[in-house]
């Protein structure tokens, strides 16, 4: 019997293993109870009738002879495909480029690395970077001075080199969202009242403090700053008219297809040519001519539309009906400024470029910056598409090719996405105008190992004015209703993509998706109540990403030793056990770096995720399986965003929302759930955190 046999029919059945897959496959009609739930996240949105894999196998096999059937078969067809091809022997021999003894399941508010490795926490949020440099005072500081700080909650990130240097750059960070309650803990609507990770005070009007209401909107954004390592090794934060802050009210270009384009033009902007700011950025891109990307992930629950019906580019996304909105209520400013109610897309004149009915589409896109150009206007690059951005990667750049990138779409049930562009790839004179002409397909997985890559372009794939679909930008501003309409395949919250650099081979993490149900399992999302999440991946014939049609395996299946499964066919062990991937990052010498997302747990938390501890940091060698936990985090954090130095000697890594497990009692009573990363009774604060090896090595060898 092979391994994942085994494990198929003991995961499913053995009841002496205790809770088992099976026990979890459970669906949650309220979609803020699913495990994992993290506040801002997208209600279920896709009620389009495009078909699982199960669904295209069920008129075939009966449903428990696919579950058998099917799993027993990913050991050697659909798990490491690649792999169940080489001998034994040569899987044996290969040398390992994971060198490091895997560090234990955390459960301690701490971060713990290898031995032989050492870290230190840098720019944690609140750091000055620009103007006159406003010094942190956590759970103090005023919206103005935000503006010159690091913002909350960080997420991708990317180390742009000064000069080639491995010690000296510039480090872009996105910040996804915030937590109010601890950038305000000092202030007299805070301290010692009880509110939860998500809330916010109101007057007895219901307004809000407009103070705070800047504040956080100068939390959210991308926080450009330059960092140098100093000479005892320990790198530091450096004043450079480079430095910047882009936050949720910097003005910004809309470019591409949607750029002018009648659903984008608000009382801003009555041309559509521009709009304020980039939300929710989570990971990013970047681009082969060197600039960044950030994503906008779940920018939707920020807006409120009350109107009794909603246009389908609100209603497809998810906007809230809610007075108040999803999130933050930053149209109830107390002064009622512009900057503050265009977050209300409800109709409330006459026309369009009267109000901010449209502003909701000016987000859900991967946003262009130039750090080396601090006078540079951030560019919304729209032939990307319209969606829930996790971020973006790029296939290799060949000169004289066209350049193709992808894109996760991180809400249950969504797609993953791909752009080429109709440009060949000219190096020194490419610029980001090449993502504003191409073509964006949404992918279609098979049962079978295959897939194709299907055109969301006018008059292909029935996307014309008769179905709904007037023009290009149309196409655009309503992505997720085009990939609908050409029947692409729900997938488990597609998330972050990384790109091979020896195979080419494409790597996507699928965190998880707890609103599957058994009739909705396939080939690609082989679980209902996917609680534990999988890492797909896919190659084309010769190499060539441009090309229509690929084949796919699946090279981790997460869980615990009960219900996982790796590359190799062996299952996770209690050196590697991981749940939920996110954030993935190939270094130079092909390592692949694995982060978790397990939502906001702390010590007391009791669930099917326990055994899993902390959110934390694997690395896997995708030639041979290998896998090994190389980092946790402390309580209530997630582990996102990683990067290295050129040299392989300096890793980046983030934590985000340390304490976020807190409860509204807890925060009165002045628990923040966590000391990280100052340990000083003070609220915690997202950090990045910088990892060396103590004789100097590359990271992870």
């Amino acid at each position: 019997m092979s391994s994942f046999t085994h494990l198929a029919e003991t995961a499913f059945s053995d009841p002496a293993l205790g809770p088992t897959i099976k026990d979890l496959e459970r669906d949650y009609p309220d979609h803020t109870q699913a495990m994992g739930y993290q506040h801002g996240d997208e209600p279920p949105c896709n009620s389009s009738a495009n078909r699982t894999f199960y669904e295209v196998m069920e008129a075939r096999v009966a449903r428990r002879q696919f579950l058998m059937g099917g799993l027993a078969t990913l050991a050697t067809g659909l798990i490491g495909g690649g792999l169940a091809a080489k001998p034994a022997q040569a899987q044996d021999a290969a040398p390992s480029l994971l060198g490091f003894k895997s560090v234990p399941v955390g459960f301690e508010d701490r971060v713990v690395v290898p031995e032989g490795y050492r870290f230190q926490v840098l720019a944690p949020t609140g750091t000055p970077i620009s103007g006159d440099m406003p010094a942190p005072r956590p759970g103090a500081n005023t919206g103005a001075e935000q503006e010159h700080q690091t913002g909350q909650h960080h997420d991708g990130m990317h180390f742009f080199p000064i000069d080639g240097s491995s010690a000296d750059g510039l480090l872009v960070v996105n910040h996804e969202y915030i937590e109010p309650r601890f950038l305000h803990a000092e202030k007299p609507a805070y301290k010692g009242q009880s509110f939860n990770a998500y809330g916010v005070a109101f007057d007895a009007e219901g307004r809000r403090d407009d103070d705070e209401v800047r504040m956080e909107i100068a939390a959210h954004g991308v926080s450009i700053y330059r960092t140098s390592r100093q000479g005892d090794g320990s790198w530091s934060v450096v004043a450079d008219p480079r430095n910047r802050r882009i936050t949720a009210a910097t003005p910004v270009e809309i470019g591409g297809p949607v750029r002018g384009a009648a659903h984008v033009r608000t009382m801003f902007s009555p041309d559509g040519l521009r709009a304020r700011g980039t939300l929710n950025n989570c990971s990013h891109g970047v681009t082969p001519w060197n600039t960044y990307l950030a994503a906008e992930e779940n920018w939707a629950g920020y807006f409120s539309n009350t109107d009794a019906e909603h246009p389908r580019e609100h209603a497809r996304y998810g906007v809230p009906r809610s007075a108040r909105g999803g999130r933050f209520a930053w149209h109830l400013a107390r002064s009622g400024a512009d900057e503050y109610v265009r977050f209300d897309a409800s109709a409330r004149a006459a026309s369009a470029v009267e109000d901010y009915r449209n502003e909701p589409n000016t987000m859900g896109w991967m946003v262009e910056i130039d750090p080396f150009d601090p006078t540079a206007t951030p560019i919304k690059r729209t032939h990307l598409g319209r969606f829930g951005h996790e971020g973006v990667v790029f296939a290799p750049a060949v000169p004289g090719q066209p350049v193709v990138c992808y894109s996760g779409d991180d809400a249950r049930f969504e797609y993953i996405y791909r752009f080429v562009s109709d440009e060949a790839f000219a190096p020194g004179q490419t610029d980001g105008g090449i993502l504003d002409r191409g073509t964006l397909y949404v992918a279609r997985f098979n049962d079978d190992g295959g897939g194709e890559w299907l055109a969301l372009a006018p008059g292909r794939n029935g996307l014309t004015p008769a179905n709904g679909f007037a023009d290009l930008a149309d196409i655009l501003v309503n992505t997720r209703l085009a990939a609908d309409h050409v029947g692409a395949t729900k997938m488990d919250r597609p998330e972050w993509g990384a790109v091979d650099p020896k195979t080419g081979a494409v790597y996507f993490t699928l965190t998880n998706n707890t609103l599957r149900t058994q009739a909705q399992v396939d080939a690609v999302n082989p679980r209902a109540a996917n609680n534990f999440g999988q890492i797909v991946r896919w190659t084309y014939a010769g190499g060539d990403h441009t090309a229509g049609s690929f084949s796919w395996d699946l090279f981790v299946i997460a869980g615990d030793a009960r219900n996982s499964v790796v590359a190799n066919g062996a299952t996770l062990n209690n050196d590697n056990i991981f749940a939920c991937p996110d954030g993935l990052w190939f270094d130079a010498q092909s390592r692949l770096w694995i982060q978790t997302d397990m939502g906001d747990l702390g010590p007391a938390y009791e669930g099917p995720l326990k055994p899993f501890g902390m959110n934390g940091l694997l690395a896997a060698d995708p030639a041979t399986g290998e896998i090994k936990r190389f980092m946790t985090g402390p309580w209530g954090q997630e582990c996102t965003g990683v990067v290295g130095t050129p040299d392989g000697r300096t890793l980046f890594v983030n934590f985000q929302h340390p304490g976020a497990h807190a409860t509204a009692a807890q925060f009165a009573a002045g628990d923040y759930g966590s000391g990280f990363p100052d340990y000083n009774g003070g609220p915690p604060r997202s950090a990045t955190v910088v990892i060396t090896k103590i004789d100097g090595g590359v990271i992870g060898s």
